[in-house]
């Protein structure tokens, strides 16, 4: 899976779990996740959660920084280098 498709696949349950209520919102790539208002610290953990279960990733508590996953970018990002991470492991 390709960086892409995993920004393409977080962007998908970002809007429908958190957007829905906010027509006409753009989320451009790097628009923080937490400073834009999409989501909360619960939001960060359901997205989290998502993340772990839709791409078999797990991810540890100091990973969770906005570094990470505070865009859609760093999302996508995070995420590619834990696939590749754990495919190589």
């Amino acid at each position: 899976m390709s960086e892409d498709q995993i920004v393409s696949t977080a962007r998908r349950y970002i809007e429908d779990n958190f957007l829905y209520m906010k027509p006409g919102v753009r989320l451009d790539l790097d628009d923080s996740l937490l400073r834009k208002g999409v989501v909360d610290s619960m939001g960060v953990l359901e997205v989290l959660l998502f993340l772990e279960d839709t791409f078999d990733v797990r991810v540890s508590d100091n990973e969770v920084t906005e570094h990470n996953l505070g865009s859609l970018r760093s999302i996508g990002r995070f995420i590619l280098s834990k696939r590749v991470g754990s495919a190589a492991a």
